[in-house]
């Protein structure tokens, strides 16, 4: 005989929902964990992790419209509106944007430019050991993006190089919608826990460097684009810290010491230095592994 009044099995919390539905590719499922750990985070007030859960699911959910069809209106709207509220936070990250939106005013559209390479020159290693995941290849291919752009910056690229940049451009803003980024793996870290590549999620790391390198393209084809200065503080990693450490990250040393590199490069480009130099410093950044203590 059937029992009609069974109960119903109690549905597991976020935080194990969410490897669970990793584990079976069940990405709306994914979406709906994040968004309930973000939410959880709000109403605990630690608003770092509000913002890197919240982030994962927009991310997620706007990536596919069945995802997003999947978790209706409510939720999505719900979830939209609370990363807006976020946005007035005083986490670090935002902070860093609106003082980096205020020292890049002051700056040249050029002098911007050579500031955010000198962070994609700390990003390339980090890019290094995410392109070993599936569908991430085109991570390692940023040391060669660095050099093609100062060489730029200097001579002209030929049409090959060129189009090595813009196809490295499809590829990164490929990615940022793929199952291969907020499914993606992760990899051995020097600060201790793994760093996945959804850790690159934070200030839209991927389209920041996107944008930089199409950017350049644009000038390059006679149409001025103004760099926004938006890669600059990319190389916090807010999301890796939030996600593994917590708490202020101005207290981790790892974040300290890259805020300071983050304002010695501005002050090396105001400056005026040469050629020269910006190779050499670029040079000792790209070999940097700002994970480590």
């Amino acid at each position: 005989m059937f029992n009609f009044f069974k109960k119903k099995e109690p549905s597991l919390p976020p935080e194990e929902r969410a490897p669970a539905c990793l584990q079976k590719k069940d990405y709306a499922g994914l979406a709906r964990a994040y968004y309930d750990l973000g939410k959880a985070a709000m109403e605990a007030g630690d608003q770092g992790k509000a913002m890197l859960w919240l982030s994962r699911s927009d991310t997620i959910y706007s990536a596919r419209d069945d995802i997003y069809e999947n978790l209706g209106d409510k939720l999505t709207d719900d979830c939209s509106n609370c990363i807006g509220e976020l946005e007035g936070a005083p986490l670090l990250s935002n902070q860093m944007i609106e003082e980096i939106e205020a020292k890049a005013d002051e700056l040249g559209d050029p002098q911007v430019r050579v500031w955010s390479l000198l962070t994609l020159a700390r990003l390339v290693p980090v890019g290094a050991k995410l392109a070993v995941l599936p569908g991430c290849g085109m991570l390692g291919s940023l040391d060669k993006c660095l050099d093609l752009v100062v060489k730029s910056f200097q001579t002209a690229i030929t049409q090959d190089e060129f189009n090595f940049l813009h196809t490295v451009c499809g590829d990164l803003y490929a990615l940022s919608d793929s199952e291969h980024f907020f499914g993606g793996g992760e990899v051995d870290c020097a600060a201790g826990a793994p760093l996945q590549v959804f850790d690159l999620n934070a200030m839209a790391t991927l389209l920041g460097i996107e944008g930089l390198l199409d950017g350049q393209l644009r000038c390059l084809s006679g149409e001025p684009v103004k760099d926004d200065g938006g890669l600059i503080p990319c190389a916090l990693m807010p999301d890796y810290w939030t996600r593994t450490v917590g708490g202020d990250l101005r207290d981790i040393p790892q974040v300290k010491a890259e805020l300071d590199r983050i304002w010695a490069d501005y002050e090396f480009i105001c400056s005026g230095p040469t050629w020269t130099a910006v190779a050499q410093r670029i040079q000792d950044y790209r070999t940097l592994d700002i994970f480590s203590a």
